[in-house]
């Protein structure tokens, strides 16, 4: 069922209700947040504006496995998203794959966006690299 249709809602709605998820965002209200985030994937399947939130949402509350895999529908969406990859680097460390992060975090360290490549080197140093099994 096409719930945008069924509720006759246009794009300019989903825009406001992911207004107001970002400003529960905001203000640390991160629970209700992923619930106006997974309501909106309802109404706008595979959005990978939706997809990249709900998995920064779930890497903050600690849920890297389902972080991953939002971020992971994300890039099949927008693969050149640097932030998505950064976070997804973030989810990999948070789960015990450190020669994946390591390897994304590296990449993502000589970006030419200044701050994705800060923070790279920055998740670098949060899980130095030690001896890699």
């Amino acid at each position: 069922m096409n719930w945008k249709e069924a509720l006759n809602w246009n794009d300019d709605v989903l825009q406001d209700i992911r207004f107001v998820g970002y400003a529960y965002i905001k203000e640390g209200h991160y629970e209700i947040a992923l619930k106006i985030f997974d309501g909106l994937l309802v109404l706008s399947e595979d959005n990978s504006y939706d997809l990249k939130t709900l998995g920064a949402l779930h890497l903050q509350i600690g849920n890297p496995l389902l972080a991953l895999q939002y971020l992971d529908k994300s890039l099949k969406k927008d693969p050149k998203d640097l932030q998505v990859q950064l976070n997804r680097a973030k989810a990999l460390f948070t789960l015990g794959y450190r020669k994946q992060g390591i390897y994304e975090v590296r990449r993502l360290s000589t970006s030419s966006d200044s701050a994705i490549a800060k923070n790279a080197s920055a998740l670098l140093l949060a899980f130095p690299s030690q001896k890699l099994a």
